[in-house]
């Protein structure tokens, strides 16, 4: 416990030049040559569509295959070599052969979905089962500090953060080199972590990938000749998830989650501005658009080559604030200069839809907003409940009063009812509400009202919906059941 209350160095130096990973980027430089050769062969390639795809011809999209191949290669090498790393290296690799099958399941589901076209919940379903058997390995987030988990508590938490990892490595792979990089940021940010926290097995599974990034970053950086592809994308963002928790394992602060958050935020930010944008825009959550980060970044000016370079900027500082964690005597004050960078950076893409929100919610639109609803669905049950002509006047009186209506006109099953207010408006627009063919409903009001404008169309709709299917009763009803529309008011008014 007090070793891991402040960073060590690594104690096992003999491991170091021993660890696989030494010779990645040598064998990925032979790799590339005949893997691009191989994919224009098998039509293994992502062609432009001038939207989205912006790459002047069809480029190969096998990166995921170099880099799962040469990244097991580093451990077979390690074994069959005879360059142990050391008695505690050893120990140290069972990690790996247990997230083996989690990691050959992202990797087939991307490969399928590259060659075939997965279906977003076939692809969802295959990366569920690598994440649950992530779990079912060893992988899980067991607790924040002093703060335990139960298992039924744990997978599921375990499984969302590998779930969102994952694709958020796919989602932000959208401009050369920027998933290959940003992943290459983030794995040697744990790797360094390692390091100070002295966890061989963290350093076991990072070194390797680090090397297979760099190696791969040569041929994926702009202009790229290779791509990820799903395979790689998904791959990369599941191992990096789960060894983001393998690292809090090792944190010595309370919030555990914390660092491995900071090293992966831009993906895990620019997949969470996706959710929220698409949902205050009421778009589907699923549905691709051009509102990434690095699409705002491109929509600026910035050529992709910028792109990718500022974001491994903003990667750079965030790995230093996740750093900063393992020995900074105030994890509060890191946490609160990682929020300011963060909104600092928000504000600078621009985006539209939090700008408004942010409005609505500062001079109480959104206030006004809930009110108006409430008040729609108050009067909606008041009118479904109303049993006469009369009484379906009343409820459309006293919500064309509390609307901002001047006049209000209504025809209804052969009766005619009226209101207005004392003062007519000089300038005014009128909108007539058809109910059917003989009765309907018009409505008056200023120009330049600003209360409550945003409720007309709802009410109109609810005023049509709700007396249409009363047509019928009121038709069959006596005209002597009908009780006065002013008795009801007065009677209405005594309660």
């Amino acid at each position: 416990m007090e070793q891991a209350s402040r960073p060590v160095l690594f104690r096992c130096p003999h491991v170091l030049p021993n660890l696989p990973g030494h010779h990645i980027i040598p064998l990925r430089a032979a790799a590339h040559p005949v893997s691009r050769h191989a994919a224009r062969r098998w039509n293994l390639v992502d062609r432009p569509d001038h939207q989205r795809k912006l790459h002047r011809e069809p480029i190969p999209r096998v990166g995921g295959v170099i880099i799962a191949g040469t990244y097991r290669m580093a451990y077979v090498v390690l074994i069959v070599s005879g360059l142990r790393a050391g008695t505690l290296g050893i120990e140290s690799l069972p990690i790996f052969f247990k997230l083996a099958p989690a990691a050959a399941l992202i990797f087939i589901t991307g490969l399928l979905d590259d060659l075939k076209g997965l279906k977003p919940w076939q692809k969802l379903a295959g990366q569920l089962a690598a994440a649950l058997t992530a779990c079912w390995a060893g992988v899980s987030i067991s607790g924040f500090g002093a703060l335990h988990l139960s298992p039924w508590l744990a997978i599921p938490i375990t499984v969302f953060w590998l779930l969102a990892c994952t694709n958020a490595f796919n989602l932000i792979d959208g401009v050369d080199g920027l998933a290959a990089g940003v992943g290459l940021f983030a794995t040697i940010t744990m790797l360094l972590a390692a390091l100070l926290q002295n966890n061989v097995p963290l350093a076991l599974a990072t070194i390797p990938l680090a090397g297979a990034l760099l190696g791969f970053l040569r041929y994926n950086f702009n202009p790229a000749t290779i791509f990820l592809g799903d395979s790689g994308s998904l791959l990369i963002g599941f191992l990096l998830g789960c060894y983001g928790v393998l690292w809090s394992e090792k944190s010595a602060t309370i919030l555990g989650m914390t660092a491995p958050m900071m090293a992966l935020a831009i993906p895990l930010l620019d997949t969470s501005l996706a959710i929220v944008r698409r949902f205050l825009r009421q778009k589907p959550i699923f549905t691709a658009d051009r509102g990434h980060i690095h699409h705002r970044l491109l929509d600026r000016g910035f050529t992709p080559r910028k792109v990718a370079l500022t974001l491994y900027a903003a990667c750079g500082i965030f790995a230093t604030l996740s750093l900063c964690t393992v020995w900074a005597p105030n994890v509060g004050l890191v946490i609160v200069l990682f929020c300011a960078c963060t909104w600092v950076g928000i504000q600078h893409l621009g985006y539209l839809e939090f700008g408004v929100a942010g409005r609505m919610f500062m001079d109480g639109a959104f206030r006004r907003l809930l009110n108006s609803q409430i008040s729609l669905q108050t009067y909606e049950e008041s009118l479904v409940a109303a049993a006469t002509p009369d009484e379906c006047w009343i409820v459309i009186e006293c919500a064309c009063r509390d609307f901002g209506f001047h006049r209000a006109n209504l025809i209804l099953a052969g009766r005619h009812f009226e209101y207005a207010l004392d003062v007519e408006p000089i300038n005014a627009w009128e909108v007539r509400i058809p109910v059917s063919d003989y009765d309907s409903i018009k409505l008056t009001r200023s120009f330049g009202t600003g209360t409550q404008t945003n409720i007309i169309a709802p009410f109109a709709d609810m005023v049509r919906r709700t007396l249409a299917p009363k047509l019928p009763i009121f038709a069959r009803m006596p005209a002597a059941s009908y009780r006065p529309a002013k008795a009801l008011a007065a009677s209405s008014q005594g309660d």
